[in-house]
């Protein structure tokens, strides 16, 4: 198996500050490129205006880009807000989801003679 590069392993999770970036830059793509598509379609269908189509389909896109990327950018913050200690602490409290053939044949085992003294009794 290959090692992991240096960097990937020392960079460790990305910050707020990232995270928040991160969300913004996807929110403003998304924004620019539905911006796009309803500024062409009211252009079309109602004509471009006073201020010609460049102008209105730029105000379209730029108002839809900055939309959209407010609101990614504190929905990726708080969707990640939780701690990685908290995160760490929820996991462990989980039981394992695989045993190995060993372990596996206890628990039955013991299970089977659960059931037996119950029965006994």
């Amino acid at each position: 198996m290959a090692p992991m590069p240096q960097s990937a392993q020392a960079q460790g999770a990305p910050t707020v500050w990232q995270k928040m970036k991160m969300g913004a830059m996807m929110g403003t793509g998304v924004g620019l490129t539905i911006g796009f598509i309803f500024g062409s379609y009211s252009i079309l269908r109602g004509g471009a205006g006073p201020r010609g189509v460049l102008s209105t389909l730029s105000q379209y896109m730029l108002s839809s880009a900055a939309t959209f990327g407010f609101f990614l950018s504190i929905g990726s913050v708080i969707r990640n807000d939780t701690p990685a200690q908290w995160e760490a602490a929820r996991l462990q409290m989980l039981p394992p989801i695989m045993h190995s053939r060993n372990q596996g044949l206890a628990i039955v085992k013991a299970r089977w003679e659960q059931e037996k003294a119950k029965r006994s009794s």
